[in-house]
């Protein structure tokens, strides 16, 4: 996915930075704008947390395999290129879906893109369809680690809407410590009202 944006008439740093999962702030810092009410149709855009076409975290390096800390999970096979690559196509992913409601399939869509594979079911079943490819394997760790590397699956069995105490939810993280994208961006991810939750890392 690219790391620029080319500016289209009508376009405002409000729904871009809506559109990448991103902030005004942040937009405006990366690309010098001092007004971030005023953007100009035809140029171009950094889009901040990418560099070249992938997405990149403060951790390039592969730190996290073997757990430590407060992890205590072994990550070894974990496919760091995979992972930013299902970052990324889980964040066009959700700026194309018309909203929540959708999060299986948004995942599943991103990972297809991906893999060629599309695990399907719904937010509660579908960490059995993960569970049963050779691509993925699941791993034991608190979800504030898991949101700090890219390209995992979250999966919960109950969340408190409605949908979700039926349907769950599922999720692919950014690597940020708080992002994770489906069929919308979350921003701050938590377990908040949910539960049952179960993560799994591409190999």
């Amino acid at each position: 996915m690219a790391s620029t944006h080319l500016i289209q008439r009508g376009d405002t740093l409000w729904a871009l930075a809506r559109k990448y999962g991103t902030t005004i702030e942040k937009f405006a810092k990366v690309n010098g704008i001092s007004n971030p009410n005023l953007i100009i149709a035809g140029r171009r855009l950094k889009i901040p947390g990418r560099g070249g076409d992938s997405f990149e975290t403060g951790n390039t390096g592969n730190t996290h395999n073997n757990g430590g800390g407060n992890a205590g999970a072994n990550l070894n096979g974990y496919n760091r290129s995979i992972g930013n690559r299902l970052v990324n196509a889980s964040r066009q992913v959700a700026a194309e879906m018309p909203g929540s409601g959708w999060c299986a399939k948004g995942v599943s869509t991103a990972v297809s893109r991906v893999l060629g594979f599309y695990p399907g079911g719904n937010g509660n079943t579908i960490d059995d369809n993960l569970a049963r490819s050779p691509k993925f394997k699941e791993v034991h760790m608190s979800l504030a680690e898991a949101l700090k590397i890219p390209g995992l699956i979250l999966s919960w069995d109950r969340t408190s809407s409605a949908a979700g105490q039926k349907y769950g939810h599922t999720a692919i993280t950014w690597g940020d410590g708080h992002t994770s994208s489906s069929d919308y961006v979350e921003g701050n991810t938590t377990n908040n009202g949910r539960s049952g939750l179960r993560i799994f890392m591409p190999v």
